[in-house]
């Protein structure tokens, strides 16, 4: 698309709509949310931005490949889920620091592993969508 319109709100919507999904991703360990549907808000906010700009001006905004980012967030998951046994305790049982930290609350396992998540929804979901877009 080459409007003025969608360009300009495009700017503006990239940031706000990262910011939301991370919101969605810290909010999702204690209420619904998470990792999978904060990676989707910020697949949809890439997808925007690459219908506003051109997906070549999207994959130099990432500055890289989509794809790495899901074997990252399925080894973040992975251990996330290997820390409890650490302690004694079974593979992906919540481990929790017992102060919680402002803005972010009681830091935790679960919180690790909805990042990987988090991860990997952006990477497979923006890898899927870049690789039909491309045109050759």
């Amino acid at each position: 698309m080459n409007t003025v319109i969608l360009k300009t709100a495009s700017k503006y919507l990239l940031p706000l709509l990262l910011l939301f999904s991370v919101f969605v991703l810290l909010r999702g360990h204690y209420l619904p949310g998470g990792g999978f549907v904060g990676g989707l808000i910020a697949s949809i906010a890439f997808v925007l931005h690459a219908f506003a700009n051109g997906l070549p001006d999207t994959q130099r905004l990432l500055r890289m490949h989509p794809g790495f980012l899901m074997p990252v967030g399925l080894m973040i998951s992975l251990l996330s889920g290997i820390f409890p046994m650490l302690f004694s305790k079974p593979f992906m049982t919540g481990v929790w620091k017992s102060d919680p930290i402002p803005v972010i609350g009681s830091l935790g396992s679960a919180l690790f592993f909805d990042i990987g998540v988090y991860l990997v929804v952006i990477g497979a979901s923006l890898t899927i969508i870049f690789t039909i877009s491309e045109t050759k």
